[in-house]
């Protein structure tokens, strides 16, 4: 009989590894079962689609063929209550049981919900499944003006697909800057002023006190006690990974499900992967960790020793009439030598983070033509050795070193 692997979430790392197990052994059974109703699809490009049509269509990871081609028993909408690793199997919300051999743990996670008071009134959502951009198309319909908390990666991305759309849009951000973990202060500040540029209002180092309104949203305050008034309040303030199911079970966690460079767990023969994999100390939250990770379960759970030896960090953003790119460590204290290139014109910049002759971390701003070259750069550690810094520009390094 063959060997049965259980595979608990329908996000990117669960495909991911399906690929992988596939890609070693054909005849291994693969069970998925996924909380969401719908066949797994691309998380990232929910806001880019808030406004189009036939959604679940142009978002899907894989056509439906692929699973049947693979021979992937699906099992979408049902969710699993709880793993018992005495017996090696999942017990899922109605009661039924599936025993398995080997099990992934790739359920993901779910948006942090802030402690303001009125955060469960009407009106008030937060972007992370498919079903929450269903429910926020059909409200926002005949709403005018919409808070955005949290000035991130989605929350900023949101916000300009609302201005797109003709929404009138305010975002707050608690933090001292936009994107202070991606942008040094000089890029925060241009990409500041791309934003209210467009007549977006930015309400930067200001939390959010409370959403006010009888029944539904109906505006909301700071913490200096001024009012604003809005129609729909939407979050992204961070993430927590699902292991609510694991509690009961034997299986080690703490912010995450805690696992080894090979995506096992403390339970020999369950593995995780994505944002529910907590890796030494941390959760990974990226897509690319996600696909990483998930390949590296999937080669490991049919017997090809893999490592996960991590990625690096990039973030990319088209919005607000401004192009942005940024990777690896670009925090100044970190790097021993910076090559900036500033044009003062507010939408051209770049800036390269040098630390042991290596490039650690850059921004481009504007123009980012050059990022494919340098992400590759900073992944593979090239050296900087015989290469006079300050008689080079930013774009002549780069072509040095493809």
């Amino acid at each position: 009989m063959a060997e049965r692997i259980i595979i608990v979430g329908g996000g990117v790392a669960a495909v991911s590894a399906i690929k992988s197990i596939r890609e070693i052994d054909e005849k291994v059974e693969i069970y998925l079962f996924g909380s969401e109703r719908f066949y797994p699809y691309y998380r990232l490009r929910l806001t880019k689609a808030l406004f189009e049509n036939a959604l679940k269509d142009k978002i899907m990871l894989k056509k439906i063929d692929w699973y049947v081609q693979n021979n992937v028993n699906l099992h979408m909408g049902r969710s699993v209550r709880e793993i018992n690793t005495d017996r090696k199997e999942i017990i899922l919300e109605d009661g039924s049981s599936f025993k398995f051999d080997k099990l992934l743990l790739a359920s993901g996670s779910h948006n942090f919900k802030p402690p303001i008071n009125g955060i469960d009134k009407q009106g008030v959502y937060t972007i992370r499944k498919l079903e929450d951009i269903e429910e926020l198309k059909s409200y926002i319909k005949d709403k005018e003006t919409i808070l955005n908390i949290g000035g991130g990666i989605q929350g900023l991305e949101t916000a300009w697909i609302l201005h797109q759309n003709g929404k009138n849009v305010i975002i707050a951000e608690a933090m001292e800057r936009l994107m202070p973990r991606q942008l040094d202060e000089r890029a925060s500040r241009i990409l500041q002023k791309s934003i209210e540029s467009l007549g977006i209002k930015l309400l930067i180092n200001k939390q959010v006190k409370s959403i006010e309104g009888k029944d539904r949203v109906e505006g909301f305050t700071i913490d200096s006690g001024e009012y604003f008034p809005c129609h729909t309040v939407i979050y992204s303030v961070g993430v927590r990974a699902n292991i609510d199911f694991l509690r009961n079970s034997s299986i080690k966690t703490n912010v995450g499900a805690v696992v080894n460079e090979y995506m096992e767990t403390s339970e020999k023969g369950i593995y995780a992967a994505g944002d529910v994999a907590e890796l030494n100390g941390r959760l990974g939250g990226l897509w690319t960790i996600a696909v990483e990770q998930g390949t590296i379960a999937g080669y490991n759970m049919v017997g090809k020793e893999s490592k996960y030896t991590g990625v690096t960090a990039t973030t990319m953003l088209n919005a607000f009439n401004i192009s942005l790119f940024s990777i690896g460590n670009v925090d100044e204290k970190y790097s021993t030598y910076s090559l900036i290139e500033d044009k003062e014109d507010d939408i051209n910049y770049k800036r390269l983070f040098i630390k042991d002759k290596k490039i650690v971390g850059a921004i481009l701003l504007g123009d980012t033509k050059k990022a494919v070259a340098i992400k590759a750069l900073v992944e593979k550690e090239k050296d900087l050795s015989g290469i006079d810094l300050n008689k080079v520009s930013i774009d002549e390094l780069i072509d040095k070193l493809k």
